[in-house]
């Protein structure tokens, strides 16, 4: 016969509540479904490639967009729960009054942002820009990079004649000689590099942030705050494991979007995208970009961002 002390009933009765309370959160979580938003399934690829869409307690539903524009106002509509945007779009979200909320943060190298002109072109350095056509998507971290550029050039934003499309329209007009130039990100510049030989005549170092964030409408926050920490968790190991592995993430990417693995490899290994901790410094850092939007009087108002950030989710520690 076995004997246990009351401290032992009682430890083992807290394990026995624990398992219950876990099992039962866990079905609960099996009946529901986080709609994800995503660009060019980056994020999906990721997340396949690196196995953490294995045993989901919940179901995830993808929405899958050209650009952080239509993400954005998915977003903002409420047809999607948490997407993946940059920081620029997050700003025009937020200054359109869209109640959403960035909830983790990446940052990559900002190589992968360029404005790209067809390889015989004159245009060469940010100063042949003046009088010059320039196609981006309103909103974008392109958008961002024409007004970055232009200001550090000492160009007004009157002197360039900017034509808001979205990327496949883009590269059908620099294509046709539409437009004499396009600012854009990957895997739009590796493609127009690699594939058709355009050249970057200027990138994102030194003028971009390299943020972007995982942004939830507040309303999902409030009702699937934990399937959002999860997915949350799991997209930054798997930005983690993706680091050392560029072959596997840009072959399994190369499945789910039908893009060249040569291209999305190179893609991967100079963004460098890891995750980092939404903190005061960053905060900070994306409302310097939001400054400058509004400097250019693209938005109208001066932003506080702060509202723009939620911390309630934790980089988890790997």
């Amino acid at each position: 016969m076995l004997f246990f002390s009351n401290r032992c009933l009682q430890r083992f009765s807290r394990l026995l509540t624990g398992a219950i309370v876990a099992s039962a959160s866990h079905v609960a979580l099996a009946d529901t479904t986080l709609k994800v938003g995503d660009q060019q399934l980056q994020t999906r690829g990721i997340l396949e490639a690196s196995g953490q869409l294995k045993d989901l307690p919940y179901k995830i539903e993808w929405f899958n967009f050209p650009a952080a524009q239509p993400l954005g106002e998915a977003l903002n509509a409420g047809a999607i729960d948490v997407g993946g945007l940059g920081d620029a779009p997050l700003i025009f979200a937020y200054a359109a009054g869209a109640r959403v909320r960035a909830v983790a943060a990446t940052r990559s190298t900002p190589t992968d942002l360029a404005i790209i002109v067809p390889d015989a072109s004159p245009i060469r350095t940010a100063a042949d820009l003046r009088g010059k056509r320039i196609a981006t998507t309103r909103g974008s971290i392109g958008h961002y990079l024409v007004i970055a550029t232009l200001e550090r050039a000492g160009i007004k934003l009157s002197d360039v004649s900017l034509r808001f499309m979205q990327p496949a329209d883009a590269k059908a007009a620099l294509a046709s000689g539409n437009v004499d130039a396009w600012s854009t990100w990957d895997p739009y510049v590796a493609l127009a590099e690699q594939r058709d030989h355009d050249r970057s005549i200027v990138n994102g170092v030194n003028l971009s942030s390299g943020l972007s964030f995982q942004a939830a409408t507040e309303t999902s926050i409030n009702d699937k705050h934990a399937q959002i920490a999860d997915f949350l968790r799991r997209v930054a190991a798997g930005q983690r494991w993706a680091l050392s592995h560029p072959d596997e993430v840009a072959a399994m990417q190369s499945k789910v979007t039908g893009l060249p693995p040569d291209v999305l490899k190179t893609v991967y290994q100079r963004a460098q995208l890891h995750p980092v901790a939404i903190d005061d410094g960053l905060i900070a850092e994306q409302q310097k970009t939001a400054d400058l939007y509004h400097r250019a009087d693209v938005i109208k108002t001066r932003l506080d961002v702060t509202k723009s950030f939620d911390r309630q989710f934790p980089l988890t520690a790997q």
